[in-house]
């Protein structure tokens, strides 16, 4: 289109102006040069070059392949999380992305000028006399020291004190100090969530989402890497799968590149059998052998064989041991208080916990999460109040240091303990390597020291312990660190189908929020509080999140209370999770009330008991709970649809 003077032609989105002489029309040749140079300079803006490129990444450990044509490619400010299951080589290549670990062959290129930070998962500080000496040694010498001091005041970290005995959340905060302060053109995170509580991690997100560097992120946490990645990098079986889209996308994309990879190896399989029958029964076979196509038939078979151990995974198994059922009330405490050194850590807290029910327990390292579960479960003695434990109450426990295990036991040991070689489980004596390989270990690391496994390995190894024990009671402490995101969506299963109670302490938000029926949050000067539903719900009723102990920067907690009793004086509507109940719920309570009525439709059997005692036992506790249930929904829609009528009038 041309206006006078002007003509204006639209390159990839955009509108660009050619200038002409006056009175003098604009020849073919000389828009195809103006719009040459507008494309090219398109094409060069896409194809600038990389920070940083890897390509054919090959690395062998002990003899077995861990990479095997890894590739990367990461733009300027690009956001990408790194995802693939424990021992599939995630850390060692983001090792090799910085340059700290040299692979076997491959292409490693970088950007004359970037700066690099990495943050290990287990930083070492001996070398250095105070916190702040370390994080000043990642700064630049063009880098301001303030930021140091800046970022050490949020992580409310001491950087005086002297790196010695620290906890492993103060290691990943300092460590965290030392990555950020120079704010590098590439920063590489390894599980920065470990160890954290939930408002540093918040706070980390924000931080990290105004930083202009490129990432790549190793974590576990499903929250953290959908709010930050852009772009996900799928390491499998020691090749790398790229998608242009953040880590909320990414399960979706791996079941159908799974799928599509399955329909190839099952269409491979059916040339091999056509080319099998060729040779056995085709003309050309019988008067004289086709050595080339004889070539390819083995060079198929080989292509088959090779796809299909590495389409071959790995398989993790979980299955919980019941205990005889625990009575349906399993804790109820009132006005519990315990105090530290004149602080208190529980005033007058009441909790009443039955069969079935899923805690959450949400609060800021220092708050009492750990005292809050001791108390509840009398292996600390309250200073006042009364509590009340269930009948046959069977209780299996994963803490979170790991300290049930020894250093010096060796896998076999650690479920063994001298009872010899087979463990029960699900009903079933299993000899303990076999249920081992559940979990993914090898029969060749039967005699493996403890202090030898990776983080991954141990946390696989106390959820195979604690699965052991006969139990209607878990208590999960911090089960999501150091495990892949494959290994906790099936612990996810396994804990949505256990009929015991659960409570479990967290700082995985998306964890919580699939787990719990109700979290039990912390409220500040020894207070907690029971909300309905997950950490989403919790933060929906209460109006914000968890605050950090002492953090003068977040709204007092008695100003954030008054605020919530204000706005929840005058309601001029319903919520839309109201709504949402309002709409769902006799839906939910048909199917009940179906359940119901075939559940008592079996009991009438007068044979039943006689015939299976335990199915008799099964159907009557199911009975009673969907019942309960069936109570508790029509109390509920009952009441938002007396609010609703009272809100419409």
């Amino acid at each position: 289109m041309g206006f006078g003077s002007r003509n204006y032609f639209q390159v990839g989105g955009k509108v660009t102006r050619i200038r002409l002489a006056p009175n003098k029309e604009c020849g073919l040749r000389t828009i195809n040069f103006y719009l040459q140079g507008a494309i090219s300079a398109k094409v060069q803006e896409k194809m600038a070059p990389p920070l940083l490129h890897l390509k054919d990444i090959h690395l062998t450990f002990g003899g077995t392949p861990l990479l095997t044509g890894a590739e990367l490619s990461l733009q300027e400010s690009e956001r990408l999380c790194l995802i693939g299951r424990n021992g599939s080589g995630k850390s060692t290549f983001l090792k090799i992305i910085a340059g700290l670990t040299q692979a076997d062959s491959g292409d490693r290129f970088v950007q004359p000028g970037t700066t690099i930070r990495y943050l290990p998962q287990e930083p070492d500080l001996s070398s250095y006399q105070t916190i702040r000496d370390y994080a000043l040694g990642g700064l630049n010498e063009s880098d301001d020291p303030y930021r140091v001091d800046y970022l050490l005041d949020c992580l409310m970290i001491d950087g005086a004190r002297q790196p010695v005995k620290l906890s492993g959340g103060e290691l990943r905060r300092a460590a965290l100090a030392r990555v950020l302060a120079p704010e590098p053109d590439i920063l590489l995170l390894d599980e920065p969530t470990n160890h954290l509580d939930l408002p540093t991690i918040e706070w980390l997100e924000k931080e990290v989402k105004t930083t202009k560097s490129a990432l790549v992120l190793i974590s576990h946490d499903r929250a953290f890497l959908s709010n930050l990645s852009r772009a996900t990098l799928w390491l499998d079986r020691g090749v790398t799968h790229k998608i242009d889209k953040g880590f909320q996308n990414f399960e979706e994309w791996r079941d159908q590149f799974l799928e599509a990879e399955e329909q190839n190896l099952q269409k491979l399989k059916q040339k091999i059998v056509a080319e099998e029958d060729w040779l056995r029964y085709g003309v050309t076979a019988r008067r004289k052998r086709n050595v080339r196509r004889l070539q390819d038939l083995h060079n198929l078979r080989v292509e088959h064989a090779t796809k299909k151990r590495a389409n071959t995974k790995a398989d993790l198994s979980m299955r919980h041991n019941n205990a005889e059922i625990s009575g349906k009330l399993v804790i109820e405490a009132e006005g519990l208080c315990k105090s530290f050194g004149g602080k208190k850590v529980l005033d007058n807290v009441s909790i009443r916990i039955a069969r079935g029910d899923r805690i959450g327990i949400v609060g800021p390292n220092g708050a009492g999460k750990t005292t809050l579960i001791k108390t509840l479960l009398n292996d600390l003695k309250p200073d006042e109040g009364m509590l009340k434990l269930g009948a046959n109450l069977s209780v299996a426990t994963l803490d979170q240091q790991r300290h049930s295990l020894s250093p010096d036991w060796t896998l076999l040991s650690s479920l063994s303990q001298g009872t010899g070689d087979s463990v029960i489980v699900g009903g079933e004596s299993r000899h303990i390597m076999s249920y081992l390989k559940d979990f993914m270990f090898r029969p060749e690391q039967a005699n493996t020291p403890i202090h030898a496994l990776s983080g991954g390995e141990r946390g696989r190894l106390m959820l195979a312990r604690a699965l052991s024990i006969p139990s209607n009671m878990m208590v999960l402490d911090e089960p999501t660190n150091d495990l892949d995101i494959e290994t906790l969506d099936l612990l996810q299963e396994m804990l949505s189908s256990y009929e015991g109670t659960v409570l479990l302490v967290s700082h995985d938000r998306d964890f919580i929020n699939r787990i719990a029926t109700s979290t039990l949050a912390f409220e500040g000067e020894g207070k907690w509080q029971l909300y309905a539903g997950g950490y989403n719900d919790m933060v929906a009723q209460r109006g914000y999140g968890v605050l950090a102990t002492g953090d003068k920067k977040s709204p007092s907690l008695k100003a954030l209370k008054q605020e919530k009793v204000k706005q929840t004086k005058k309601p001029t509507k319903l919520t839309y999770k109201q709504e949402h109940l309002l709409k769902t719920l006799p839906d939910e309570m048909a199917k009940l009330e179906r359940d119901i009525t075939k559940l008592n439709e079996a009991l009438s059997d007068p044979d039943l008991y006689v015939k299976d005692s335990q199915k008799f036992q099964k159907y009557s506790q199911m009975l009673t709970n969907r019942q309960t249930m069936l109570d508790e929904m029509e109390t509920q829609w009952l009441k938002i649809d007396e609010l609703r009528e009272d809100l419409s009038s």
